[in-house]
Protein backbone atom coordinates (compact mmCIF):
# COMPACT_ATOMS: atom_id res chain seq x y z
CA UNK A 1 0.00 0.00 0.00
CA UNK A 2 1.24 3.44 -0.04
CA UNK A 3 0.72 6.63 2.19
CA UNK A 4 -2.27 7.22 2.63
CA UNK A 5 -3.71 3.24 2.69
CA UNK A 6 -0.92 3.14 5.58
CA UNK A 7 -2.43 6.10 7.56
CA UNK A 8 -5.41 4.55 7.56
CA UNK A 9 -4.38 1.14 8.57
CA UNK A 10 -2.41 2.59 11.16
CA UNK A 11 -4.90 4.78 12.73
CA UNK A 12 -7.85 1.58 12.47
CA UNK A 13 -5.07 -0.31 13.89
CA UNK A 14 -4.11 1.94 17.26
CA UNK A 15 -7.78 2.98 17.57
CA UNK A 16 -9.09 0.31 20.33
CA UNK A 17 -5.77 1.43 22.37
CA UNK A 18 -7.31 5.06 21.94
CA UNK A 19 -10.36 4.65 22.80
CA UNK A 20 -9.22 2.56 26.16
CA UNK A 21 -6.77 5.55 26.89
CA UNK A 22 -10.13 7.96 26.53
CA UNK A 23 -12.52 5.92 28.22
CA UNK A 24 -9.86 6.24 31.51
CA UNK A 25 -9.68 10.07 30.81
CA UNK A 26 -6.02 10.56 29.46
CA UNK A 27 -7.78 12.41 26.70
CA UNK A 28 -3.84 13.83 25.86
CA UNK A 29 -2.43 10.14 25.75
CA UNK A 30 -4.90 9.03 23.44
CA UNK A 31 -4.58 12.21 20.65
CA UNK A 32 -1.01 11.45 21.30
CA UNK A 33 -1.16 7.77 20.20
CA UNK A 34 -2.63 8.63 17.40
CA UNK A 35 -0.32 11.50 15.73
CA UNK A 36 2.66 8.73 17.12
CA UNK A 37 0.92 6.48 15.05
CA UNK A 38 0.61 8.09 11.89
CA UNK A 39 3.95 9.71 12.18
CA UNK A 40 5.43 5.91 12.42
CA UNK A 41 3.00 4.43 9.61
CA UNK A 42 5.60 4.37 7.22
CA UNK A 43 8.65 3.70 9.00
CA UNK A 44 9.01 -0.23 7.42
CA UNK A 45 8.78 1.49 4.02
CA UNK A 46 12.00 3.16 4.96
CA UNK A 47 13.99 -0.26 3.49
CA UNK A 48 13.58 1.58 0.37
CA UNK A 49 16.11 4.00 0.99
CA UNK A 50 18.54 1.42 2.50
CA UNK A 51 21.02 -0.06 0.34
CA UNK A 52 21.20 -3.94 0.81
CA UNK A 53 17.74 -4.02 2.53
CA UNK A 54 14.94 -5.85 0.07
CA UNK A 55 11.99 -4.21 0.09
CA UNK A 56 9.04 -6.05 2.84
CA UNK A 57 12.00 -8.10 4.17
CA UNK A 58 13.98 -7.39 7.68
CA UNK A 59 11.43 -4.33 8.38
CA UNK A 60 7.75 -6.00 7.61
CA UNK A 61 8.54 -8.17 10.44
CA UNK A 62 7.01 -9.40 13.65
CA UNK A 63 10.56 -8.80 15.35
CA UNK A 64 11.11 -5.68 13.80
CA UNK A 65 7.39 -4.46 15.31
CA UNK A 66 8.99 -6.10 18.54
CA UNK A 67 12.35 -3.81 18.47
CA UNK A 68 10.16 -0.74 17.59
CA UNK A 69 7.95 -1.30 20.25
CA UNK A 70 10.77 -1.99 22.74
CA UNK A 71 12.62 1.39 21.86
CA UNK A 72 9.38 3.26 22.23
CA UNK A 73 8.67 2.05 24.96
CA UNK A 74 12.34 2.53 27.00
CA UNK A 75 12.72 6.01 25.11
CA UNK A 76 9.04 7.30 26.33
CA UNK A 77 9.79 5.53 29.77
CA UNK A 78 13.24 7.50 29.93
CA UNK A 79 11.62 10.51 29.13
CA UNK A 80 8.84 10.38 31.74
CA UNK A 81 11.28 9.35 34.09
CA UNK A 82 13.20 12.44 34.02
CA UNK A 83 10.77 14.52 34.35
CA UNK A 84 10.93 15.83 37.76
CA UNK A 85 6.73 16.09 38.31
CA UNK A 86 6.20 12.60 37.19
CA UNK A 87 6.66 9.40 39.09
CA UNK A 88 8.05 6.25 38.28
CA UNK A 89 4.62 4.53 37.90
CA UNK A 90 3.57 7.30 34.90
CA UNK A 91 6.63 6.54 33.25
CA UNK A 92 6.08 2.97 33.36
CA UNK A 93 2.65 3.73 32.20
CA UNK A 94 4.03 6.02 29.36
CA UNK A 95 6.44 3.33 28.10
CA UNK A 96 4.02 0.61 27.92
CA UNK A 97 1.22 2.80 26.12
CA UNK A 98 3.54 4.38 23.33
CA UNK A 99 5.65 1.04 23.05
CA UNK A 100 1.89 -0.24 22.53
CA UNK A 101 0.85 2.10 20.31
CA UNK A 102 4.56 2.10 18.18
CA UNK A 103 4.26 -1.94 18.04
CA UNK A 104 0.46 -2.14 16.52
CA UNK A 105 1.30 0.96 14.07
CA UNK A 106 4.44 -1.45 12.83
CA UNK A 107 1.72 -4.61 12.56
CA UNK A 108 -0.77 -2.88 10.89
CA UNK A 109 1.76 -1.30 8.01
CA UNK A 110 2.73 -5.21 7.71
CA UNK A 111 -1.19 -6.36 7.84
CA UNK A 112 -1.77 -3.44 5.06
CA UNK A 113 0.68 -4.70 2.82
CA UNK A 114 -0.66 -8.27 3.40
CA UNK A 115 -3.72 -7.14 1.21
CA UNK A 116 -1.38 -6.69 -1.79
CA UNK A 117 -0.60 -9.53 -4.14
CA UNK A 118 3.36 -8.86 -3.62
CA UNK A 119 1.84 -9.89 0.63
CA UNK A 120 4.67 -10.21 3.08
CA UNK A 121 6.52 -12.82 5.35
CA UNK A 122 6.25 -11.04 9.06
CA UNK A 123 7.44 -14.46 10.39
CA UNK A 124 11.05 -14.12 8.56
CA UNK A 125 10.15 -17.79 8.28
CA UNK A 126 9.99 -17.80 3.83
CA UNK A 127 6.05 -18.06 4.28
CA UNK A 128 4.44 -15.49 2.37
CA UNK A 129 1.09 -14.08 3.29
CA UNK A 130 -1.06 -12.30 0.77
CA UNK A 131 -4.62 -11.68 0.50
CA UNK A 132 -4.46 -10.59 -2.47
CA UNK A 133 -7.14 -7.39 -2.40
CA UNK A 134 -6.09 -4.61 -4.55
CA UNK A 135 -2.69 -3.84 -6.03
CA UNK A 136 0.20 -1.53 -4.01
CA UNK A 137 -1.01 1.36 -6.07
CA UNK A 138 -4.58 0.74 -6.38
CA UNK A 139 -5.94 4.41 -5.13
CA UNK A 140 -8.91 2.49 -4.18
CA UNK A 141 -7.45 0.29 -1.81
CA UNK A 142 -5.31 3.75 -0.48
CA UNK A 143 -7.93 6.28 -0.20
CA UNK A 144 -10.19 3.09 0.82
CA UNK A 145 -8.30 1.95 3.94
CA UNK A 146 -7.61 5.66 4.93
CA UNK A 147 -11.30 6.38 4.85
CA UNK A 148 -11.70 2.98 6.73
CA UNK A 149 -9.18 4.34 9.51
CA UNK A 150 -10.65 7.15 10.19
CA UNK A 151 -14.00 6.19 10.67
CA UNK A 152 -12.71 3.52 12.92
CA UNK A 153 -10.90 6.29 14.57
CA UNK A 154 -14.06 8.25 14.86
CA UNK A 155 -15.97 5.35 16.19
CA UNK A 156 -13.65 4.49 18.79
CA UNK A 157 -13.28 8.51 20.11
CA UNK A 158 -17.22 8.24 20.45
CA UNK A 159 -17.07 5.24 21.88
CA UNK A 160 -14.08 6.31 24.39
CA UNK A 161 -15.79 9.42 25.54
CA UNK A 162 -18.93 7.52 26.18
CA UNK A 163 -17.44 5.23 28.61
CA UNK A 164 -15.61 7.92 29.84
CA UNK A 165 -19.07 9.80 30.75
CA UNK A 166 -20.60 6.61 32.26
CA UNK A 167 -17.18 6.15 34.46
CA UNK A 168 -17.55 9.92 35.42
CA UNK A 169 -14.18 10.37 34.73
Amino acid sequence: MYRYGHYGAALAGYSPLGAVALALGFETAAVGGAVVAVGLAMVPDWDQKVPGIAHRGPTHTVAFASVVAAVLAVASAAIAWASPELGPLVAMGAGLYLGAAGGVTILSHIAADALTPMGVKPFGDGERYSFDVCRADSTLGNYGLLALGVLVAALAYAFGAAVNGLLGL
